[in-house]
């Protein structure tokens, strides 16, 4: 079906690029902050001497990741200790060893860059189970090493609500339980995990030998904001204090009712979900859950990262996207994540139009609320990197001088190429 007029018809009005201003905290010299933190005497007495060392690196697009992964390393070495990383993502990579290899790869982690092995495999040991008869999982061989430590970034999650979310104890209980471990934590409803999760912890800390893990806070700039080493008998405490700072330093769009939201690209690098639901406001997960996100009444996805491999999931939120993006989608990946958390509605796909004009002028004819002559339109790199957005005309006339919000030129006119599919991009070298 074609909604496109004819002629050099533009859907979009004119867009305004616009600077969102945050409130930041940065380090500045990643490997110098790790390093103080693991030399901590509290840190340092948790590794014994010529120890065997498990270091569970996860899948996420974290700032720093090469970067921290090497210092944590580097200082290991130095203390003696015999490191190696096992890839700590439950089924992500397709669930596969040789998958979640490549998935580390994408990060810059290999084992020429590191320096240490990286083994892989899906072999899992029981090392306990919950009171209802929810077995713990653990790779098999983080499990023969002398000490496991694991490096993670804490942040709102974006399917539930609690104390407990994305951080350290998550990383344990499903990206080191490898698959296994994520189907039998899984079995729980998403909105039973701020419970589940610290129950997991404590088999850990009873039947593991969890040393530390290594928090990492990212600013609303997704630039890293601390780097937190926490022992094992401290995590369960000091990881609730920290989800709490790391919600204050979320970005957000600022704009807060908006007809046409505009994704330019989505994966599973920029969240566990495809776009954050922190930031959209939408979430394919049933879990009764409250966002500070803004109102949109349209969504719109324009790609997928590369790095995502075609892992689509939660584009099921979106309304609108377009042929392209379909035929990226790697089927086997996305139903693979969806299947283990149980998610589903992820995986749905919105009304797929012939190319990015169409797709914006199905979303905007959609639309109940607006006057056609001047729709709120903002359009976003991903939900991840929003320093830098568009608005429309009428959305910067509504944030009526906010401080917040820096205007860095004149009105732009997007272009469409012969295909009708945009080629303005203002985030080039941005």
């Amino acid at each position: 079906m074609s909604l496109t007029q004819s002629g050099n018809y533009d859907p979009l009005p004119a867009m305004i690029p616009v600077r969102q201003v945050f409130e930041a905290l940065t380090v500045d010299d990643i490997e110098a902050e790790v390093r103080a933190e693991l030399n901590q005497q509290t840190v340092k007495q948790t590794i014994p001497a010529g120890a065997r060392v498990a270091v569970g690196v996860g899948s996420r697009g974290v700032a720093n990741l090469k970067t921290i992964t090497f210092a944590v390393i580097s200082q290991l070495i130095e203390w003696g200790a015999r490191p190696f990383i096992v890839p700590a993502m439950g089924s992500h990579g397709g669930g596969t060893g040789q998958g979640q290899i490549k998935v580390l790869a994408e990060f810059g982690i290999t084992e020429e860059s590191m320096g240490v092995r990286i083994v892989s495999t899906m072999d899992v040991v029981q090392i306990g189970a919950l009171s209802d008869g929810t077995p713990v999982y653990l790779d098999k061989e983080a499990q023969q090493a002398d000490a496991i430590v694991f490096i993670n970034r804490i942040k709102p999650h974006t399917s539930f609500k609690g104390d407990y979310e994305s951080g350290l104890l998550k990383m344990m209980a499903i990206g080191l339980g490898r698959h296994q471990g994520a189907l039998a934590v899984h079995q729980h409803p998403l909105a039973d995990m701020p419970v589940v999760l610290p129950k997991i912890a404590e088999v850990y800390f009873k039947r593991a030998p969890i040393a530390f893990g290594l928090a990492i806070l990212e600013n609303a700039y997704d630039r890293t904001a601390r780097i937190v080493a926490v022992p094992g008998d401290e995590m369960i405490a000091a990881e609730k204090e920290l989800l709490i700072q790391a919600k204050q330093f979320m970005p957000r769009i600022i704009p807060k009712t908006i007809d046409l939201l505009l994704v330019n690209e989505m994966g599973k690098n920029i969240s566990g979900s495809g776009m954050d639901p922190n930031i959209t406001g939408r979430a394919a997960s049933k879990a009764p859950q409250k966002f500070d996100a803004p109102e949109i009444e349209r969504l719109v996805v324009l790609g997928l990262t590369p790095e995502t491999k075609g892992n689509a999931c939660g584009i099921g939120v979106a309304d609108v996207t377009t042929r392209r993006v379909f035929e990226q989608i790697n089927l086997d990946y996305t139903y693979a994540n969806v299947l283990t958390s149980k998610v589903l509605d992820s995986a749905k796909i919105p009304v797929i139009m012939q190319n990015d004009a169409e797709a914006i002028n199905a979303a905007l004819t959609t639309c109940y609320s607006i006057g056609r002559s001047a729709p709120r339109v903002v359009w976003v790199k991903n939900t991840l990197e929003l320093e830098y957005i568009l608005v429309s005309q009428s959305v910067l006339s509504e944030l009526g001088g906010d401080p917040r919000i820096e205007v860095l030129g004149d009105p732009i006119r997007v272009e469409f190429d012969a295909d009708r599919n945009i080629t303005t991009n203002i985030w080039k070298g941005r």
